[in-house]
């Protein structure tokens, strides 16, 4: 299973509610992508996506060892186990604990996704990583600069980390 790890300081509860639901603002929508609520809608879509991608994944910042703990995924697995990994994505959503969105191009494919956490560091209010498929490797920079803008623009949080990037 992706296993999310989230080293803490001490202040991260995972059973608490981090931002409510409804002050998550809408999905990014650019020229590139969309984004959408990670879900088990997306499963084999998602499944594909890292699968196809794994070594570009880890090269990716924020993906590399030490950038967010002990946190080693990607790692190979089930497609019954990312359903699983996308249901609790879900949960997670709905209970305003973290923020994972599917980054779809506009046929609808899966070529990465973004994850919004607490930041377990206690350094900022968020922590945010982002990955594309290697096929879409033109669009990492192009991604991550538009989720910088997203948050510090229409999210209600004062201060966001990027784990390896600057």
């Amino acid at each position: 299973m992706r296993r999310r790890t989230r080293p803490t300081n001490g202040t991260y509860d995972p059973a608490v509610t981090w931002i409510e639901p409804d002050r998550v603002p809408p999905a990014l929508r650019t020229a590139d992508f969309v984004l959408e609520p990670l879900g088990p809608e997306h499963n084999e879509r998602d499944h594909l996506a890292w699968m196809s991608s794994i070594g570009h994944i880890r090269s990716t910042p924020g993906f590399g060892s030490g950038d967010w703990g002990d946190d080693a995924w990607p790692v190979a697995m089930s497609l019954a186990e990312n359903l699983v990994d996308l249901e609790m994505h879900r949960r997670e959503f709905d209970t305003g604990e973290a923020f994972a969105w599917s980054v779809l191009d506009h046929a609808g494919n899966v070529i990465g996704c973004v994850y919004i956490d607490p930041d377990p560091t206690g350094e900022c209010d968020a922590a945010v990583r982002c990955w594309v498929t290697a096929n879409a490797a033109a669009l990492d920079v192009v991604l991550a600069d538009a989720i910088r803008a997203w948050t510090a623009d229409a999210w209600p949080i004062r201060s966001v980390r990027f784990p390896g990037r600057t």
